[in-house]
């Protein structure tokens, strides 16, 4: 699958893009409070950035839809690498006010590169074994990204400076996502037309697409309540390690899930797959409610990992069937800010339950069981035929 034409360079120019989704925000707290700010009002930044990005998905996916990949990639590559370079300049002479406001249009500019990807796939690799491979590598290799950009940017904060920091992040920025946007596929990508049959049925809104966003809502509160539980074992154990070593463990999980479940073809329906994945993902979490020590904790959660790749793989291959062929950028914009969402939440209900370990510990597996529960009774992209193949190619 590497060894196909351009897909080496499209997943390491997006891996290497989306770097600054976790870099930035770490960089601007490192940034704000290296320069006599408090920790609330660099978090409070930090948080405007995630949000914003989140929230203009959708919007850039139905760019994308309309303009092709190349119009918004490179545009909001360049607007966002000049904001994050310029914070470190413009926030000391323009107060709160204005770092507030380049912040947020920092995360407002940052590029879609992770739904452009998943729109690629189909005509880079047209085979369905191969671009089922592709996919479950995609999806297991995000997490490695809050493994490796955290750890970039508080290096680079350390030796040099945290405006450095800011710095590299955009320069990165920018060069994975004119790595991607340069290359043939995603110069000549267009979304097809959409079909004759692409009616209420297949709509954004239809009742199948919109149960399995909400589903992926609890995935996120899963993924949310890990980080804030991860902080709480570092504190209950006195080590400080264990806040960035569980969602490592979670990541690497996540990543050989990916490998696994990339290597062949399973033989059910794509339906049955997104729900045995989420019956998984939820049995993933449940040693965790015998409040575990860090050892045991840190091997645990690499389980629910490895299926959280299962589960996002097949939630974007069911989402690629349900939606309409002139808007799926759109669609997997959406996907993504269900989780984001979801995340976001799960941190905030998480942070107010700190101080009950056995509460907290249940928290993510609560999100698994939200998720679990609307994949099942809605079934989307249930179907008496086949189901597990992309229904178009784009050229």
């Amino acid at each position: 699958m590497l060894g196909a034409p351009y897909v080496a360079r499209l997943l390491g120019g997006t891996l290497t893009g989306r770097l600054p989704n976790s870099m930035a925000p770490i960089g601007i707290l490192l940034w704000v409070t290296g320069s006599g700010g408090t920790i609330a009002f660099g978090g409070l930044l930090a948080a405007l950035y995630g949000l914003a990005s989140a929230l203009s998905q959708p919007v850039k996916g139905r760019l994308m839809d309309r303009r092709g990949q190349r119009s918004v990639h490179l545009p909001s590559a360049v607007l966002n690498s000049a904001l994050l370079a310029a914070l470190p300049v413009a926030g000391p002479h323009g107060g709160a006010t204005l770092t507030a406001t380049i912040a947020v249009a920092a995360g407002l500019t940052a590029p879609p590169l992770e739904a452009g990807l998943r729109a690629l796939w189909p005509s880079v690799l047209p085979e369905p074994r191969i671009r089922h491979a592709a996919l479950a590598l995609d999806t297991g290799t995000q997490g490695l990204l809050h493994i490796v950009g955290p750890v970039l940017v508080a290096a680079l904060a350390s030796a040099y400076s945290p405006s450095v920091a800011l710095v590299a992040t955009a320069a990165l920025g920018l060069t994975g996502t004119l790595v991607v946007a340069t290359a043939p596929p995603s110069r000549r990508w267009h979304p097809r037309p959409a079909q004759s049959g692409d009616g209420a049925a297949r709509r954004l809104s239809s009742g199948p697409l919109v149960a399995l966003f909400v589903a992926l809502l609890g995935v996120g509160v899963a993924l949310g309540a890990l980080t804030v539980w991860a902080v709480s074992m570092a504190r209950i154990h006195h080590a400080d390690i264990l806040s960035g070593l569980l969602p490592a463990a979670f990541s690497t999980g996540s990543f050989l899930g990916g490998l696994v479940y990339g290597r062949r073809t399973w033989p059910v329906s794509i339906s049955l797959q997104l729900r045995i994945g989420g019956a998984a993902f939820l049995a993933g979490w449940l040693p965790l409610l015998a409040l575990p020590g860090p050892h045991t904790a840190a091997a645990a959660v690499m389980l629910p990992g490895a299926f959280l790749t299962v589960v996002v793989a097949t939630a974007y291959v069911t989402t690629d069937v349900l939606a309409p062929a002139d808007r799926t950028s759109e669609a997997y914009a959406w996907l993504i800010l269900s989780i984001g969402v979801g995340q976001a939440a799960g941190t905030a209900l998480a942070g107010r339950l700190s101080e009950y370990a056995l509460t907290l510990a249940v928290l993510p597996a609560a999100g698994a069981l939200f998720a679990l529960t609307v994949l099942t009774l809605a079934r989307p992209g249930h179907s008496p035929g086949p189901v597990g193949h992309h229904r178009r190619r784009r050229t």
